[in-house]
């Protein structure tokens, strides 16, 4: 059963991608193989590192199209009014290449879904030499432009995916004097980095107390639901354990009280859930049962003014729908008020993204 908010959505976390006209890790494989959906997604199996598929769990999702229209299907029959596009791992990273990406997505038709495009986050990697030029040229490519995203998710586990080849990115010496031009530019830095790495994150916020810093997905604990990788999350001891330290981590990085937190992305396989192996959609109860340790600690040390609600669309689609996502986490959050309930689901994100 749909519950009903007073409000319409806004949802500050969504991918945009289409394989078949911009930079993409299996723009080829797609291009070649498209109409064999079955043949594609077989080779794409065979020929992606395991790490890799145990962070997406499917293929056939990452290799299609997701466009507006993909996206108001998906979250229907919710209204959300409103949408932040966070990058997708652009491919054309040569020179200012990422730039391509946010020019890309202003030109999306999101008003002919009934869906206001409010925000952008590029892609831009502050070790980058280019960086200031790349911030720069994404100004320039659209008035949406709010801030960047560089992931620093990478694991102890070699078994699990890493999103950079750094282990400590956010605390290079480098990476942190380039990190300046955000706060001299007025833009906001989403983080995404596994619970392994919240004492860089927090080292980060530390050092700039003036920018806006958002944690994407609550830092994502890898094998807190199942096994990961090589030796992760293999016994309920080990889960335990991911779970208790991402508890005291988070609450540390949460002190920080310029940093917010997206509840986001907590039904990526890469956590250790195992619906898609078995070709199933955990429903609202198991949602609920799952993510509310999650939603409640989340809620004690960030308090309801910092956080927001975010789909990860369509990331976490493997696992669930997200009429029951969001389903679930109204019924969770439903217990602190009307008001919380407000600012999870919408004032937060216009806040943090300066959405008009």
């Amino acid at each position: 059963m749909t519950k009903r908010l007073p409000f319409s959505i806004v949802d500050p976390h969504i991918h945009q991608w289409d394989p078949y006209h911009t930079p993409h890790q299996a723009a080829l494989a797609v291009k070649l193989l498209g109409r064999f959906p079955r043949v594609l997604d077989r080779v794409a199996q065979l020929g992606a590192p395991q790490a890799t598929i145990d962070t997406i769990g499917l293929t056939d999702y990452t290799l299609a199209p997701y466009l507006p229209e993909n996206y108001v299907q998906d979250c229907s029959p919710f209204d959300v009014e409103t949408i932040v596009h966070v990058e997708a791992d652009w491919h054309h990273q040569h020179g200012l290449g990422v730039v391509e990406e946010t020019r890309w997505i202003s030109q999306l038709p999101f008003e002919q879904q009934n869906l206001k495009l409010g925000a952008i986050v590029g892609k831009a990697d502050p070790l980058n030499p280019q960086f200031a030029d790349i911030l720069r040229a994404h100004m320039a490519a659209s008035p949406l432009f709010r801030g960047i995203r560089c992931m620093a998710a990478h694991h102890p586990d070699s078994g699990v995916h890493a999103w950079n080849t750094e282990a400590h990115a956010y605390t290079n010496p480098i990476f942190l004097k380039r990190f300046e031009l955000l706060a001299k530019h007025h833009l906001s830095f989403d983080a995404w980095a596994y619970s392994t790495q919240l004492a860089d994150v927090t080292f980060l916020a530390k050092q700039f107390p003036e920018t806006a810093i958002v944690i994407d997905h609550l830092a994502t604990p890898v094998g807190v639901f199942g096994p990961v990788g090589r030796g992760t999350g293999k016994t309920q001891a080990q889960r335990d354990g991911i779970f208790s330290q991402w508890k005291d981590d988070i609450a540390t990085l949460a002190q920080q009280k310029h940093v917010h937190a997206k509840v986001s992305g907590l039904l990526m396989p890469v956590l250790g859930h195992s619906f898609h192996k078995r070709r199933e959609l955990a429903n609202v109860e198991t949602i609920i049962d799952l993510l509310t340790p999650f939603v409640e600690h989340a809620i004690d040390v960030f308090g309801y003014k910092r956080l927001m609600f975010a789909s990860n669309f369509p990331m976490d689609k493997v696992t669930a729908t997200l009429p029951d996502i969001i389903n679930a986490k109204i019924e969770m959050i439903s217990p602190y008020g009307d008001v919380a309930l407000n600012a999870i689901f919408r004032e937060n994100a216009l806040n943090f993204y300066r959405i008009e």
